[in-house]
């Protein structure tokens, strides 16, 4: 039996597919490195193509490991296309956040690929607070789960051993409501 051939276009279109699917999505950008030194930022901007400017890994980034700047490099986008939605280009968006998944160099970092760095860990003591107008109740607490600000987690009250839900503060306390 003699195998038929795939046309050009229908074979693009799989190995597209099978690399968004198993490596993510490349950035089609140039890098915006310049060879020449000592040129002003403002230089270097005017000398490049306009495109938008993103952060990309230089590195693999391992899951866990907190994404610093130095692990990234700035691109500018081919001119005429643009950073897909769902994806985190800039430092603001990226400085010390923690890759919940391996990030490969030169692919854009999904939003969904990271996560706040932890404020309260598994295991941790800390402080739980109710506030009801002028009342205040504290109890001593064991976090059975990691979180960030703004998390929900579950504590266990030290002195009851009950298991309660609260959201963990900026300054690292829990705060619970009525139940």
């Amino acid at each position: 039996m003699m195998a038929t051939p795939i046309s050009c276009p229908a074979f693009r279109r799989a190995a597209l597919v099978l690399a968004l699917v198993t490596g993510g999505m490349p950035a089609l950008a140039q890098e915006t490195a310049n060879p020449m030194q000592g040129e002003s930022a403002n230089q270097i901007a005017a000398s490049q193509a306009v495109g938008e400017a993103v952060l990309i890994p230089n590195r693999v980034i391992y899951p866990g490991e907190t994404i610093e700047l130095a692990a990234l490099k700035q691109v500018t986008l081919v001119p005429g296309k643009h950073q897909p939605d769902g994806m985190a280009t800039r430092s603001e968006e990226l400085q010390g956040k923690v890759a919940k998944r391996t990030l490969l160099p030169g692919r854009y970092i999904p939003v969904a690929a990271i996560r706040d760095a932890w404020l309260v860990e598994q295991g941790a003591s800390v402080q739980v607070y109710f506030t009801a107008g002028a009342l205040t109740i504290s109890a001593a607490g064991v976090t059975l789960q990691p979180g960030a600000a703004g998390d929900l987690i579950k504590v266990r009250n030290i002195d009851s051993g009950k298991i309660i839900s609260g959201i963990v503060m900026a300054d690292g306390t829990i705060k619970v409501g009525a139940s």
